[in-house]
């Protein structure tokens, strides 16, 4: 995957958890399409998170087939959205969670 994030301009992805942490240290410009077959809508919850925060756009399953397309060909003619997507993404990034974890474990030792 890191290849095929290195050579996207923008990314398309789910709203999970594990997606929304790796797409935040990529630092790409993002368009979530949360699933509804989740418990408790958490992957709209986690897209609507960063779309708060103006780092990914949004669209709903049920609606990306008549607006996916339309929104990814506006998103890449529009470098200055791009951009500021892909800042306000990587300020999300916590690419030190091992290590804190590692730390709260080892302090729970102590």
């Amino acid at each position: 995957m890191d290849l095929a994030y290195a050579a996207a301009d923008v990314i398309v992805s789910r709203a999970g958890a594990i997606a929304i942490s790796e797409l935040c240290c990529v630092g790409k410009p993002i368009i979530l399409i949360p699933s509804p077959n989740v418990s408790e809508n958490h992957q709209y919850k986690n897209a609507q998170s960063l779309v708060n925060k103006n780092a990914a756009l949004l669209v709903k399953d049920r609606d990306a087939s008549r607006k996916l397309v339309l929104m990814l060909l506006e998103l890449l003619s529009d470098s200055s959205k791009q951009e500021k997507l892909s800042n306000n993404i990587k300020k999300l990034a916590v690419k030190d969670a091992a290590d804190r974890i590692a730390e709260i474990a080892l302090g729970l030792i102590k």
